[in-house]
């Protein structure tokens, strides 16, 4: 008899760079774990003012910490983020609310095109140092991601309408349910229990979970590098 599949939930947001990481992580095991793994666009800000917890930014110490961790978990997890130039105005000001709710729109039409437009709008952000916030950045991303221009300009129609704010909000509001103070949390279902994990540095820890073998960040030999 087969083992019974196990879901993994990635809640995540394209403003959270260790949301980046864990989201690579988790989509180069998928096809190695015997798990289902589905991935729900979240409001980041809406998980920091649930919980009263605040950006790392905003601490000095935090802030200088974060700028070293992100240039040592680049070459270890074999994902391109860099800083953007203008941080603060990145993470403070511009947001992710537009891009959210784009992939909020993806994830509701075209599921199978979620992974590809996540991705495309971490690269931008994370990598390029490019716009995520105004439409026609988000239509950029969707087309580079695989899209059509008519899928792409179809889901950018649709950002502000009550199906997809709902959405978003129904999904930020789970994931404080599970117990999210920050993103990314990685919710594993197994036999029956719940298993919230924080981060993306605690896969091992998510293995263990589910029973599975841990092989470091970049699972296989000779992984093509993004």
């Amino acid at each position: 008899m087969a083992p019974v599949r196990r879901t993994l939930e990635l809640f995540y947001d394209v403003l959270s760079p260790y949301s980046w990481l864990g989201f690579e992580v988790l989509c180069r095991y998928q096809h190695l774990w015997n798990v289902d793994l589905q991935l729900r666009p979240s409001l980041i800000a809406g998980i920091m003012k649930d919980s009263g917890n605040k950006p790392p930014a905003l601490l000095p110490r935090k802030a200088q910490y974060l700028t070293k961790d992100l240039t040592l978990l680049r070459h270890h997890f074999q994902v391109p983020i860099s800083l953007p130039k203008d941080f603060f105005s990145v993470i403070l000001e511009k947001g992710s609310l537009s891009a959210m709710r784009f992939l909020t729109a993806v994830h509701l039409d075209c599921p199978e095109m979620l992974e590809n437009v996540s991705r495309e709008l971490w690269m931008r952000i994370w990598s390029r140092d490019e716009d995520i916030t105004e439409p026609q950045s988000i239509l950029a991303a969707a087309q580079k991601a695989g899209m059509s221009a008519e899928q792409a300009q179809g889901a950018l129609e649709k950002l502000s309408t009550p199906k997809v704010k709902q959405q978003l909000k129904d999904t930020t509001e789970a994931a404080c349910r599970y117990g999210a103070f920050g993103l990314p949390i990685t919710v594993a279902h197994v036999d029956g229990q719940t298993h919230m994990i924080f981060g993306s540095d605690r896969m091992e820890l998510l293995a263990h979970v589910l029973g599975e073998k841990w092989m470091g960040p970049v699972p296989r030999a000779g992984h093509a590098k993004l």
